[in-house]
């Protein structure tokens, strides 16, 4: 794939903020397997691009994405590799690969953000939402399931009751619904949702340390299922224990005492802690399956 030119999205960076852009407005960006791997292609080019701060993805037109395209009538699937275990849904493609970003995740959505194009969203750090977004995990009326970990991501943002009443019932709801459950973390205007998401790119690009929000995301995605609080504790002392030498650690102190803005130095690619226990490799030496890579 030419990671420069893609068919159903697009890909621009600009002042260290990637923005991914569904794009296929005559379909209301219904999601296709085209889609779905150029997104993980994205991603993963924003992910290692030291460049790239902060990632927003949002959609062409007035939908964010109606859900997966079934203007065929049909299910694309490779059968052959979907009973050998190796297929993966292309919702779950994209979540995947958000999960395991070193960088912050910003979805913006207006109008309808309806199957696919709501779960591919769970894994994103912010969720905004427009007045005339519509939501829906409509799985169960159309005699399908579940796809992008949505049985996983979505009761630990909005709670089992929640979580059930939507997916069973597979109803449509809307942005104040969204933002009362929290799946959602803000509402704005159809026309200001875009630059809402900016603002809060641009904070995060302007005012956070890179490594530390790389290690806090992978903290709250891989530590916070833990049954006890005890396998955090031991990754919050490691990281505590390395503060009098991180340069970022002192830059923030000083930065915080000097009242002017923080300049960190520390980049993911070569400050990220190599002993944190989700960059473990397994025997063969490769990443483990649904990490990096």
């Amino acid at each position: 794939m030419n990671t420069r030119e893609y068919a159903d999205i697009t890909y621009a960076v600009e002042e260290r903020i990637a923005t991914i852009t569904l794009n296929r407005p005559q379909a209301r960006n219904g999601y296709t397997l085209t889609m779905a791997d150029e997104l993980n292609d994205a991603l993963d080019r924003a992910d290692h691009d030291e460049d790239v701060r902060v990632v927003v993805l949002t959609g062409a037109g007035d939908h964010f994405c109606v859900g997966a395209d079934l203007s065929g009538g049909g299910f694309d699937v490779n059968e052959e590799g979907s009973d050998a275990g190796a297929w993966q849904e292309p919702a779950g493609r994209c979540s995947k690969r958000v999960h395991t970003m070193d960088k912050p995740v910003i979805a913006a959505m207006r109008g309808a953000a309806v199957g696919a194009g709501l779960t591919i969203t769970l894994a994103c750090d912010f969720r905004l939402a427009s007045t005339d977004s519509k939501f829906g995990l409509v799985f169960g009326r159309r005699g399908i399931f579940p796809e992008g970990g949505s049985a996983w991501y979505l009761p630990r943002l909005v709670g089992m009751t929640k979580a059930q009443d939507w997916m069973i019932s597979g109803r449509v709801f809307g942005a104040d619904e969204a933002l009362s459950s929290g799946l959602v973390t803000s509402v704005h205007a159809p026309e200001d949702v875009r630059e809402a998401a900016y603002v809060v790119a641009r904070d995060l690009r302007d005012n956070t340390a890179p490594v530390s929000v790389a290690v806090i995301r992978q903290m709250l995605n891989r530590l916070s299922g833990e049954a006890t609080p005890f396998p955090a504790h031991e990754v919050d002392s490691r990281l505590i224990a390395g503060l009098p030498t991180n340069v970022d650690a002192i830059e923030g102190v000083m930065s915080f005492l000097e009242k002017r803005p923080p300049a960190f130095t520390n980049t993911v690619t070569k400050d990220l802690p190599e002993w944190l226990p989700w960059l473990d490799v397994n025997a063969t030496g490769q990443t483990a399956p649904g990490e990096h890579g």
